[in-house]
């Protein structure tokens, strides 16, 4: 009997000429995500997108401490951190003006591929300091103007506007 991995619309026994085929569920792990900083930010550009008042990201400590900025700086309403480990998430409610999103642009910088770390006179300034961007520095995850006036450079994660 030969078996197959297959999706669960397709799970049961097949008689194909001679042989019999049995096709069944897979049930291994689950792969890993390579970058969970993008995942966050794709997942609060589609709610965004389609105008969601709120958003679940699985949760860690570097997501919590970029929502907190994020809330600080006003770009989203709030945010809670639900549940048990291993299936804990972050809660985001997003913040709307007049029915359009706050955030315009929401850009991943330092990637898994290409990290980028900057001294505190190279920090990047965003649309002539309109925007934020979020840095990853030894005392935390803080704005780059934070990060300036206490003289830090870290790896910059994102760029908000």
């Amino acid at each position: 009997m030969a078996r197959f991995r297959v999706y669960l619309n397709q799970v049961g026994k097949y008689k194909l000429g001679l042989k019999n085929y049995e096709i069944f569920i897979y049930k291994g792990a689950n792969m890993s995500m390579s970058d969970v900083i993008a995942d966050m930010l794709t997942r609060i550009r589609n709610a965004h997108l389609v105008n969601k008042k709120s958003v679940d990201i699985p949760a860690s400590n570097l997501k919590v401490n970029i929502a907190k900025v994020m809330q600080q700086e006003g770009y989203i309403e709030s945010f809670s951190v639900d549940g048990e480990l291993p299936e804990k998430k972050i809660k985001i409610i997003l913040k709307y003006y007049d029915g359009k999103s706050v955030i315009e642009s929401l850009k991943r910088i330092s990637k898994p591929s290409l990290r980028v770390y900057v001294k505190s006179d190279e920090i990047p300034k965003v649309m002539n300091g309109l925007g934020i961007v979020i840095i990853s520095t030894p005392k935390g995850v803080m704005t780059g103007k934070e990060a300036k006036a206490e003289n830090l450079g870290g790896e910059v994660l994102c760029s908000v506007c």
